[in-house]
């Protein structure tokens, strides 16, 4: 079977099941059923997850360097706008000129890991309340010092990229863990008050320091010595299954799915996934950008900038047309709300749409909320996999208006096209439960104005 034919068919089951769906929704929804067992099942996991310091500082560190991606973004830019000329002044100039428009991009996404390194480690030990930069710093050591940087007496940047970004979550991690058994236990050299505050923290890091570098270059050197491979490149072909099974469609899906389901009931959906495909979606938007550049074909789909600026464009839910929806209704309550949200929607914060409808625990929102993404998801998988649109090639800045993100993500005017197409589909989804949501509204206001 092609993976276009299994593509189709999961759209197809997809619809089938919202069907299905909002037939057991409404059934349910007097009495709660499924909210009392989703929030007994589902609310417990999103709680841990919240709360496990390890995965929210790796879903920080992460964030923490998207600023860094956008940057060296901008340097693709260039390299698209070239190739979408062919030919002319402009083109002659920027291809004249390209090791210059590009040189920040070797310092920037060429670097991602060490960037991931240092805020990883950095967030994990303010959350061990560990003062200073050391555990940082050492954690960038750890990193160096495993992805064997110095090689034959050269410098060897292969790790340094999306290709280390693995390598540097488990350095951060472990330097960070080490330091703080170290604190805890009270294992470094404690030196008298009368000395500045500033020496005595750096004799107190040098104990959880020299563990640290011992541990690391044992490790480095059993990884090149039985493995035949430096560390990272161990790791990687340890999680293959896992980075390769990242960028499909059930993964896609099964992310949206939780995200929306998340939000649904009143937790923050991206922020909470996102501790789990984050670290996936910027390495696959580091290689694309490599690939790019190198003027090879891009391969990955599921890249950060796609999650916010197609599959999220205007919020979780694509509620611009809701809101829209809401601005035009005869129930004043609905109408306030839609006038409220709108612009921060058409900047992609929904927040105040979520809550103020609110969204939360709507059954009459439930099926296109939760589910509608999905078949949009589909769409934009499909699309992307056929060749029909582009794919990413770039990170965006966040919060920019729809079609804005899309066009400055892939250099294709195409997908501009279809993010207003999802915004339309996604408007029709909800226009029958929103008429029916507005029914109620307006028998309730009836009700009190009476």
């Amino acid at each position: 079977m092609e993976k276009e034919d299994l593509s189709i068919i999961l759209l197809t089951f997809i619809i089938y099941l919202t069907i299905w769906s909002t037939k057991i929704v409404y059934e349910e929804s007097e009495n709660g059923k499924i909210q009392n067992v989703l929030m007994k099942y589902l609310m417990p996991i999103a709680n841990k997850l919240e709360q496990q310091k390890h995965i929210q500082a790796i879903k920080d560190g992460i964030v923490a360097s998207i600023p860094i991606i956008i940057v060296g973004s901008f340097c693709t830019i260039f390299l698209g706008i070239a190739n979408l000329l062919g030919s002319g002044p402009v083109y002659d100039f920027l291809n004249a000129n390209m090791g210059v428009l590009t040189y920040a991009s070797a310092f920037t996404n060429d670097m991602l890991a060490v960037y991931a390194t240092y805020f990883i480690a950095k967030t994990l030990s303010e959350k061990y309340d560990l003062k200073g930069s050391q555990p940082a710093v050492t954690a960038l050591v750890v990193f160096f010092i495993l992805c064997a940087v110095v090689k034959d007496g050269q410098l060897n940047t292969s790790y340094l990229g999306s290709t280390g970004l693995f390598t540097g979550i488990v350095a951060a991690l472990f330097t960070v863990e080490i330091y703080h058994i170290c604190y805890e236990r009270k294992w470094y050299i404690k030196m008298p008050e009368s000395v500045p505050p500033m020496v005595q923290d750096s004799f107190a890091a040098l104990v959880p320091l020299v563990l640290n570098t011992i541990i690391a270059v044992a490790i480095a050197n059993l990884s090149l010595t039985f493995g035949s491979v430096a560390f990272p490149q161990l790791i990687m072909n340890v999680l293959a299954p896992a980075v390769t099974g990242m960028d499909t469609l059930p993964a896609l899906l099964i992310v949206m799915f939780l995200t929306q389901l998340l939000w649904f009931f009143g937790l923050h959906g991206p922020s909470i996934t996102s501790a789990v495909w984050a670290t996936f979606a910027i390495a696959y938007a580091a290689d694309n950008i490599a690939a790019y550049t190198a003027g090879q074909p891009v391969q990955h789909i599921f890249t950060f900038g796609l999650f916010y600026g197609i599959l999220c464009v205007t919020g979780s839910g694509l509620t611009l047309g809701l809101n829209i929806l809401m601005m035009r209704s005869k129930a004043k309550s609905l109408s306030s709300v839609g006038k409220v949200s709108i612009i921060p929607s058409l900047f992609g914060i929904n927040e105040p749409l979520i809550f103020g409808t609110p969204i939360i625990l709507n059954p009459f929102m439930f099926i296109p909320f939760v589910f509608g993404p999905l078949i949009c998801t589909t769409i934009v998988y499909l699309t992307m996999n056929l060749g029909l649109v582009g794919k990413p090639i770039a990170n965006p800045p966040g919060f920019l208006p729809p079609g804005v993100s899309a066009f400055l993500m892939t250099l294709d005017w195409k997908a501009v096209v279809l993010v207003f197409v999802l915004l339309i589909l996604q408007t029709v989804f909800y226009y029958p439960f929103f008429k029916m949501m507005e029914k109620e509204e307006l028998q309730k206001e009836q009700a009190l104005e009476k």
